[in-house]
């Protein structure tokens, strides 16, 4: 089935949802009008759609939003006695004693109608099998018209009102899906309310599973929920013109090729993204967000992750309104490599890793000064220890250079089609010719040396990876601090608390990255 959505606040042609999936998910950041959105799609759907509100169902003892529930007509238009139907006041109280009432007019039908057949399934047999796969160590019974329930820990009866929340949400929406109308398009706000988050899924896959007819519309908050629902179309709503009842929305396509915990987690943001290395905890983790607080830092550890994330948002159609980004380590990538990546909106720093945009000189030197020390005198000394580890390590670094040369080189060349083993052979041999790797270690080797002799600090950043050199070169000793994590620390607290030094800092790590470049030529300056 196909459903036409709302009207687009930008005029265009309102998009279709191919219900197809079984299942879809309305989602977007908070204020945007994503329930408004629902709300107004349930309306133009008429007879066909199915309202579901955990809150109202549990709760609310009168009608939600002047209209009277989908459950309380159903329960209303019953062969239930009216001075019966007056004595249940919430939607839960409605459908249980509309399952009693179902049951007893099964058991009649039995054995006055139909005597000797079969005794027909209830929605009230379906609803006990699901809630002992839901609860194993739970059970529920039937008792003189009344729903008693037991529990793991104990054998005593008990009636539904002394449920838990979580058990009644359980017990309500799986009773009100029994009643949906036949190919109903269920709108389920928030169904993530009340329930643990492996409750929350193993319910949501039963009900699917229960109305395989019925299509289920979610409107969630929560993205590990909303992640869950495999290969659901995502109707992303950005912003409401509340006066003329248009929305700013997308349908994004199901996807394949991002994590869809993050992919859930862009979708509910209102800033563009940047992808960063590392995790929650690292160095970038920490810098990054300070330094881009207009933006919504998403740490994925690897710097192939950072890529390929990167690329897939922004190919993505619908994310033309939401620009991503991405941050890797320079490492040992050569001009080439660092312009292919600037030409996929990935930023790589004028620095070879994380930590040396720490001993950046504006940095060192507003860090000094913020701890009261000679700024001059302590970026001299950090130089002279940088410029000796170096040195020491300048062979190491130039093998390590090379051999990364060789590998990319490798990769990129050895993707031909061989017709045998020889040919194959023959190929390798001939690249390890010319690639002449010795060669290419004493050009780096003389590279390095002229830096070395030019005293070329910020040259030494960019190609130097120490993860000691932080801690070697005694920066936080000498701005009077006890260790790098206490240096890390002062920075972080510096640019946090915007310290008169945090412009200085801001600026030397957004100059570092040529942040403020244009990437679409690839060279970033």
């Amino acid at each position: 089935m196909k459903i036409t959505l709302p009207d687009k606040t930008d005029q265009s042609a309102p998009d279709v949802l191919n219900t197809s999936a079984g299942h879809a998910v309305i989602i977007g950041a908070n204020g945007a009008g994503k329930t408004r959105f629902s709300r107004f799609l349930a309306q133009s759907l008429g007879d066909k759609a199915f309202t579901l509100n955990v809150v109202d169902a549990l709760f609310n003892s009168t009608e939600t939003g002047g209209a009277t529930s989908d459950i309380a007509a159903i329960y209303n238009a019953s062969i239930i006695p009216t001075y019966e139907k007056e004595r249940r006041q919430t939607d839960l109280e409605r459908l249980l004693a509309l399952l009693i009432n179902d049951e007893l007019v099964n058991l009649l039908n039995h054995k006055f109608v139909h005597p000797g057949s079969e005794l027909r399934r209830t929605r009230l047999d379906r609803l006990i099998e699901m809630w002992h796969r839901i609860f194993p160590d739970n059970r529920v019974l039937v008792d003189n018209g009344r729903l008693l329930f037991s529990s793991a820990e104990s054998s005593d009866l008990f009636p539904a009102r002394r449920l838990s929340h979580g058990e009644r949400a359980v017990l309500y929406y799986g009773a009100a899906i029994l009643y949906a109308p036949e190919h109903a398009i269920i709108f389920a706000d928030s169904p993530e309310m009340f329930l643990h988050p492996a409750t929350m899924q193993s319910l949501w896959n039963e009900l699917e599973d229960l109305r395989p007819d019925c299509t289920i519309i979610y409107v969630t908050h929560d993205l590990e929920f909303a992640a869950s629902r495999t290969g659901a179309p995502v109707i992303w709503v950005r912003a409401c013109d509340t006066a003329n009842s248009t929305w700013d929305y997308s349908v994004m396509p199901p996807q394949d090729s991002i994590d869809d915990k993050l992919y859930m987690a862009i979708l509910g943001e209102r800033r563009s993204v940047l992808f960063i290395e590392g995790d929650q905890r690292s160095i970038d983790s920490r810098l990054y967000p300070l330094i881009f607080p207009d933006k919504s830092v998403k740490p994925l550890g690897s710097c192939n992750k950072v890529i390929e994330s990167t690329r897939t948002f922004n190919d993505l159609n619908g994310l033309h309104h939401m620009s991503a980004m991405g941050i890797v380590d320079r490492d040992r990538r050569d001009i080439a490599e660092v312009a292919y990546l600037r030409r996929k909106n990935i930023m790589v720093p004028e620095v070879a890793e994380i930590e040396n945009i720490l001993l950046l000189p504006e940095v060192i030197r507003a860090v000094a000064k913020a701890c009261g020390k000679d700024p001059a005198h302590v970026f001299s000394s950090v130089c002279r220890s940088i410029l000796s580890m170096f040195r020491h390590d300048l062979r190491q670094q130039a093998l390590m250079h090379t051999r990364h040369r060789v590998k990319k080189t490798m990769e990129y060349r050895i993707d031909g089609r061989f017709q045998n083993i020889g040919e194959l052979e023959k190929h390798i041999n001939d690249l390890v010719i010319r690639m002449n790797p010795r060669q290419l270690y004493e050009s780096f080797c003389k590279e390095f040396h002229k830096m070395l002799s030019a005293n070329d600090y910020n040259a030494i950043l960019q190609v130097y990876n120490q993860k000691s050199m932080l801690s070697g070169c005694n920066v936080a000793g000498l701005c009077g601090l006890h260790n790098k994590e206490e240096y890390i620390n002062t920075i972080m607290d510096i640019l946090r608390g915007d310290a008169p030094e945090a412009p200085e800092i801001r600026r030397a790590v957004r100059n570092a990255l040529r942040a403020d470049a244009d990437y679409s030529d690839g060279t970033g300056k």
